[in-house]
């Protein structure tokens, strides 16, 4: 299988040399590692075991042409790309898959490409991106992989059963919008508070969330603290069960306790949003807390944890934190 990754930070680089050390054909569309990567590959550090993988280096998409499946692992705040990035990867029969955070990147790659297969993966991994060319996997790594306003197909079990071969732990779910649900549970409370955390202990309190960064951000292991943080991370999960719940989304109020059980396995971990945060990038407000805001007024319900988390983060985007 021909395997186009757009988007080869931490999480497009990490499957992806899995992916080519299966023996798959593995191109990368780089920009910043380009040369590192196609004089030395890209280097897996992994407590299951390092390597480096060599997938095929391109600079821009042209150099690629139609591919079996692109796996676009961009962050959302990049999607305005997908017109220039992608038509020249997309032949008749190519499927897209995004391993991208919150809502509406699906739709996004369907009104584009219209009657193409569109997968969703939700991906369950601790990775950072912490050299050129150089990945750190730190903990988990599972994929739950669905298509888009369909049931799974023996095209998406392909897929799947493709990511198994490279030894990801990569499961069907059933139904995709559920699981983009199930992963906002964790993903609003651990990188929107996580980043929250610079502006202060006070930053979500009343009406008025600080304009700018104080303290560095806290940790995943600093927001399970035993007291207000830890609290605001289970009121703000409790939150996006009871909005999925709203949209005909079953899930489980345990939850939370698995979740966050897991969660401390981790350790002092950064997530994505985070990093974005102390290195002055935007952060990925729409799609992982603005539209899920919108999909809880549409239900009619009351989140007013996640409506002053948003209002939070929309003061600090573009802020520089005071400390690192």
């Amino acid at each position: 299988m021909k395997i186009a990754v757009v988007g080869c930070g931490a999480v497009g680089s990490y499957y992806g040399a899995l992916l080519r050390r299966a023996g798959e054909e593995v191109h990368f569309l780089l920009r910043s590692d380009y040369s590192v990567v196609r004089q030395s590959g890209v280097h897996i550090q992994s407590p299951r075991g390092d390597f480096t993988a060599h997938p095929r280096a391109a600079a821009g998409p042209e150099e690629i042409g139609p591919s079996d499946l692109v796996v676009i692992a961009l962050k959302t705040t990049a999607n305005a790309a997908f017109p220039r990035l992608l038509p020249p990867l997309v032949g008749p029969h190519t499927g897209l898959l995004t391993l991208q955070n919150g809502l509406g990147n699906e739709e996004q790659l369907a009104q584009l490409f219209p009657g193409h297969r569109i997968f969703g993966g939700l991906c369950f991994v601790c990775v950072n991106r912490i050299a050129p060319g150089v990945i750190q996997h730190l903990d988990h790594g599972l994929i739950m992989m669905g298509e888009l306003g369909r049931p799974p197909t023996p095209q998406l079990r392909e897929v799947v059963a493709r990511f198994q071969r490279a030894e990801i732990v990569c499961r069907v779910a059933d139904d995709l919008a559920r699981a983009h649900w199930e992963k906002l549970v964790w993903n609003i409370p651990f990188n929107g508070l996580g980043v929250a955390s610079a502006a202060g202990d006070a930053a979500l309190d009343g009406g008025h969330a600080p304009r700018a960064a104080a303290q560095p951000c806290r940790t995943t292991d600093r927001l399970l603290d035993g007291g207000l943080w830890e609290a605001r991370v289970r009121a703000l999960m409790l939150e996006v069960i009871a909005v999925a719940h709203a949209l005909g989304h079953h899930l489980d109020a345990a939850l939370v306790e698995t979740m966050i059980r897991r969660t401390r396995t981790m350790g002092p971990y950064k997530p994505s949003t985070v990093l974005d945060f102390e290195h002055g990038r935007p952060l990925e407000l729409e799609s992982l807390f603005l539209a899920p805001q919108r999909q809880a007024q549409i239900a009619g319900v009351r989140t007013p944890h996640l409506t002053a988390l948003c209002r939070c983060l929309r003061r600090l985007d573009g802020a520089t934190p005071a400390a690192r």
